[in-house]
């Protein structure tokens, strides 16, 4: 029990911690609220359940560096319940003759026996934790020198880790031997059992000592929270709270690429993209209050991987240490002093991303850096007309002749000679309309993805047709690259011919177009249902409709196309279709939603890839390689350009095939 001091003492102290905190919470909530958009209140209430699942099993942690997130697990977990050990240890300390556990009854002793357990852990944890940061220093915890990286970061990220870890040790710490001081005073406590057998050190003290001992241990555990909470708001461990919030209150997406739309018929609007940090929307903002600065997005990212400037996590953390510096002036309502070009991200790094998804998927917090580069890339294009100039050629082609390639409408259908293709002008009602993309209808590669597929399709018998010389790019290039008005118009375009078609369903070549059509294009008034080549030709072998051989080519590895796989979650039917051919699949080390860029998507098809120590494509074909696997199967005509390339140069031996050449090499 607290003395009357004590109690009086820890009161104003309370106050004072409650007030400082309450002053930066609504400085949060003001910056937060800075940027555009609004809460979707009914989105949060369903995913309540959803994100006390995720906060509580810490399941997007999982997916890598097992080891380290087990010892972050200890530590999270003691630092959940905690919140109710702390605060029923100051009402038992507060208050004349009252003990939770007897309040409880039968479920006390299970509570101290969790608790017990838990700060074990979270000890073992920290301490483990604190060596791997600072004896062992790995590499993925840190950023290479020739990022640019706010200079406060490099010592504060280190600061913060070794205060939070100092604090979580004498926090949990003095809780712990506060327990084992009291059992040493009453009698062992079978539901403490760690702590119990700690108390046997203590049994020579005299009882004032341990009574002493028990004060300083409850002040050193309650009085670290008080002077700790102000600081922890302002630190990076915040995202302990803004995690859940992050999990709650994000938008629901189609897709993790799914861009927000820019309605260009507003006339109020008067800025396009972000250029300064309080022109992203809210939730965008919220994520630098979130990340936990654990580099898990910069480790899985393809131009990071690859030595190029780009790190997803250093554009966060800036973020975040403007926020620190300049939060009370943007909270004002004034203009933060520097763009994010100058402060955030280098626009050698905004060039370089391949708008591939893995810092969001991989991300533990729900943050989304590539969000951020679209909109900054929005910005330089529509704001400043700043962008690399090769871009220009792809932007040209598809004002002029609605593709990248800039070939002629009249030439889009030549791939088909001989084929016996028909165009929606001479088919009735087809059960399947095929979108055939730009690469494959002009890409001499490429066409040839589309030749095989339709050899399938006319050997399956299914009532097919495309939309010829009427077909236009879906946009996916131009709005990766930040030309979203270009996007815009092509949207409106095809959204009205394909209205006014009306198809039963729509099957690609191109993930990227599956993408565009079934994620992007229902803002604008486009509903369809959408397929990916290979999910169609696994349909058509399951019911029968086509017949192969199943002779063994060679073992086969498949490479996962970034916006089929991880961003449209097709991951079996590619894999399905490969069994069902009878060739032995091998996988790579990064597969699935893990897989590997190939190097061409946001645009980078239509530009030299930005500097760094080798090309993305070069390093997922070496990949491939080292499976030794025959056979590289393909599921999209910019990945099979890409690495139709990196063979090359390779001067490798290894086949480069999209599924639909496998399997049309083994129709019957």
């Amino acid at each position: 029990m607290l003395s009357l001091p004590e109690k009086i003492l820890f009161i104003v102290a309370f106050v004072i911690s409650i007030y400082v905190a309450y002053r930066i919470i609504i400085r949060i909530s003001r910056i937060i609220s800075r940027g555009h958009g609004k809460i979707e209140w009914a989105t949060a209430r369903r995913k309540i359940w959803t994100t006390i699942i995720k906060t509580v099993s810490l399941q997007p942690t999982w997916r890598i560096r097992i080891i380290p997130s087990i010892l972050h697990a200890f530590v999270a977990w003691a630092f959940i319940y905690y919140l109710l050990v702390n605060l029923i240890d100051v009402l038992e300390g507060m208050l004349t003759d009252f003990q939770f556990t007897d309040l409880i009854g039968p479920i006390g002793g299970p509570f101290k026996l969790v608790a017990d357990i838990l700060s074990a852990l979270a000890l073992i944890g920290m301490f483990l934790l604190l060596i791997r940061r600072f004896v062992f220093k790995p590499s993925e915890i840190s950023t290479r020198n020739d990022v640019p990286l706010n200079p406060k970061a490099k010592l504060g990220i280190r600061r913060d880790s070794l205060i939070v870890g100092i604090f979580i040790l004498i926090h949990v710490g003095s809780r712990f031997l506060g327990q084992s001081f009291n059992i040493a005073l009453n009698a062992p406590d079978p539901w403490q059992p760690i702590a119990s057998n700690v108390a046997q050190l203590w049994a020579d003290i005299s009882k004032t000592a341990l009574q002493i001992l028990l004060h300083v241990s409850f002040w050193l555990a309650i009085g670290t929270i008080l002077a700790f909470i102000p600081y922890f708001l302002y630190s990076k461990h915040i995202h302990l709270f803004f995690a859940p919030l992050n999990f709650l209150f994000k938008p629901e997406r189609k897709s993790i690429g799914e861009l927000a739309a820019i309605d260009f018929e507003d006339q109020s609007l008067d800025q396009f993209g972000s250029t300064h940090l309080e022109d992203l929307g809210w939730e965008q903002i919220m994520d630098a209050f979130a990340c936990i600065m654990c580099n898990r997005c910069q480790q899985v990212c393809p131009a990071y991987s690859t030595g190029k400037i780009l790190s997803p996590a250093a554009l966060e953390i800036n973020k975040r240490y403007m926020l620190n510096i300049e939060g009370a002036r943007i909270a004002q309502g004034e203009q933060s002093s520097q763009t994010l070009i100058e402060f955030a991200i280098p626009a050698e790094a905004i060039w370089g991303c391949t708008s591939c998804g893995a810092c969001t998927d991989i991300c533990p917090v729900g943050n989304e850096p590539m969000r951020d580069i679209i909109d900054i890339r929005r910005a330089l294009v529509l704001m400043d007309n700043d962008f690399p100039d090769q871009l220009q050629t792809a932007f040209r082609g598809m004002e002029r002749t609605a593709n990248p390639w800039n070939i002629s409408p009249a030439d889009r259908m030549n791939w088909a000679e001989g084929l016996g293709v028909k165009t929606i002008a001479n088919s009735t009602t087809p059960e399947i309309l095929w979108w055939v993309g730009c690469a494959p209808a002009t890409d001499p590669r490429a066409q040839k993805t589309a030749q095989a597929f339709a050899k399938i399709l006319n050997s399956s018998g299914i009532n097919y047709a495309v939309l010829g010389e009427n077909e236009r790019c879906t946009g996916d290039s131009a709005r990766r690259a930040g030309n979203e008005y270009l996007f815009y118009e092509l949207a409106l375009s095809n959204i009205e011919i394909l209205n006014e078609v009306s198809p039963a369903r729509i099957v690609t070549t191109c993930p990227h177009c599956l993408h565009t059509l079934k994620n992007e294009y229902p803002a604008y008034g486009g509903n369809y249902q959408v397929i990916h080549h290979t999910q169609l030709i696994n349909e058509m072998l399951n019911q029968g409709k086509i017949s192969i051989d199943h002779n063994d080519y060679g073992p086969t590895t498949f490479h996962d196309p970034c916006y089929l796989g991880r961003q449209n979650g097709i991951l079996l039917d590619p894999r399905d279709v490969i069994r069902k051919t009878g060739n032995n699949l091998v996988e790579m080390t990064r597969s699935g939603s893990n897989s590997f860029c190939c190097g061409a998507g946001g645009s980078q098809m239509w530009k030299e890839e930005e500097p760094g120590e080798e090309r993305i494509s070069a390093d997922r074909f070496r990949e491939a390689t080292e499976t030794g696997a025959d056979i590289l199967a393909i599921g999209c005509p910019f990945c099979m350009i890409m690495l139709t390339d990196a063979r090359n140069d390779s001067a490798s031996d290894m086949q480069v095939l999209d599924i639909a050449e496998i399997i049309a090499q083994k129709l019957q």
